[in-house]
């Protein structure tokens, strides 16, 4: 498969768009870069102390990655800085190369959604969404922004997002996966409400620490654990969302679940109903099955792809989650991201390309897009 042989739908008024990328990475160079976008008290205090989250670490993430910077080796740019921080080299490596239309900026460093100082933690945040339109909306017309908030600051958080609600260029909410609560926890709401009230979907790519593992068994010994534990988070913040009610709270709230994998998504469905008949009367504030709000207001980024030993089953696991539900991703520049050609190592029909590609994104974005 070509970017050619892509959906290419017409949109009314708008360029077509038949490649959405829902997960691309840009970062700074130094932390430097987001001190215009911040007070100066906070250029001082993070020049004199640094950052500080919940973790033993204090110039690593939690766990020590293994390859630099997270990144594949040809995503360096020449003139130095990290893999990200060139936008130049992304449109020539990525958004050229690979035919892409639309891309989702998803910045993960520098982080302030889980910053300890909630103050010093909101300044960054705001920081990198100003950060985001100048150096990347304004110059590049086919991607778009997210808007990061802290979780721990709600009345923060919900001014943020009434900031940039205003701003042309955003198209999601995000926050931290990993919270000191799990996600859906009612000291949430109003970031979902205000999210929802907009107009945006929550992106949500797995990130941050709360000072535990982020496996159940405590801290991992490799970074191969740590990786794939990952998807392991991403399946408790879904069934948090579900079953504490966030989603009967708010049934038009549209949340892409970024970089989790997939192929869990219809056995934890399976999971929770098989268990609901036991349990609803303990969670009476849900009025329909787990698995009907899973379908309903959840959607899931295809990097990392799912690859099992016989190719068809990959079919068979998209069939039970629903074609609708999967939004292309190649979290460029990271080591294990995904060529749009070669991600999927079945077959796709030119209907199954259209969704994947393109539709999907556009009706969780919408005009936005």
């Amino acid at each position: 498969m070509t970017t050619a042989t892509l959906a290419n739908p017409t949109v009314a008024g708008r360029v077509d768009i038949g490649l959405v990328d829902c997960d691309i990475h840009p970062t700074v160079r130094s932390m430097k870069d987001l001190y215009p976008y911040m007070p100066k008290r906070w250029h001082e205090h993070i020049d004199s102390f640094g950052q500080r989250f919940r973790q033993a670490f204090v110039g690593s993430t939690a766990f020590p990655k293994a390859t630099p910077a997270l990144s594949r080796r040809d995503a360096w740019p020449e003139d130095g800085g990290a893999p990200g921080s060139s936008l130049a080299l992304m449109q020539r490596q990525h958004l050229d190369a690979n035919g892409i239309d639309r891309g989702m900026l998803y910045p993960l460093f520098p982080r302030g959604t889980d910053e300890r100082n909630v103050e010093c933690g909101q300044a960054i945040c705001r920081a990198i969404n100003d950060w985001q339109i100048e150096q990347w909306l304004e110059l590049e017309p086919r991607l778009r922004g997210t808007i990061t908030v802290m979780a721990e600051d709600p009345d923060g958080a919900v001014a943020e997002i009434e900031r940039c609600a205003r701003i042309k260029g955003f198209v999601q909410v995000a926050m931290t996966t990993r919270a000191i609560e799990p996600l859906g926890r009612r000291r949430y709401w109003r970031i979902f409400e205000a999210a929802a009230h907009h107009g945006f979907p929550l992106g949500l790519h797995n990130t941050g620490n709360n000072g535990h593992a982020v496996t159940g068994g405590g801290a991992p010994s490799f970074y191969f654990e740590e990786h794939q534990a990952v998807s392991l988070s991403m399946h408790s913040m879904v069934s948090s969302f579900i079953l504490e009610g966030v989603t009967e709270h708010l049934p038009d709230l549209k949340i892409v679940v970024v970089e989790g994998g997939f192929a869990w998504v219809a056995p934890l469905g399976w999971r929770m109903d098989g268990l609901f008949e036991r349990f609803r009367g303990e969670v009476p504030h849900l009025k329909r099955r787990p698995s009907e709000y899973l379908r309903r207001n959840f959607w899931f980024t295809t990097q990392p792809m799912e690859e099992p030993e016989k190719p068809e089953h990959l079919r068979e696991m998209v069939n039970w989650m629903g074609w609708d539900r999967l939004l292309f991703a190649s979290d460029y520049p990271h080591w294990d991201s995904d060529d749009p050609r070669y991600a999927f190592k079945i077959k796709l029909s030119e209907d199954e390309k259209k969704m994947i590609f393109a539709c999907n994104a556009k009706a969780v974005y919408g005009d936005r897009l």
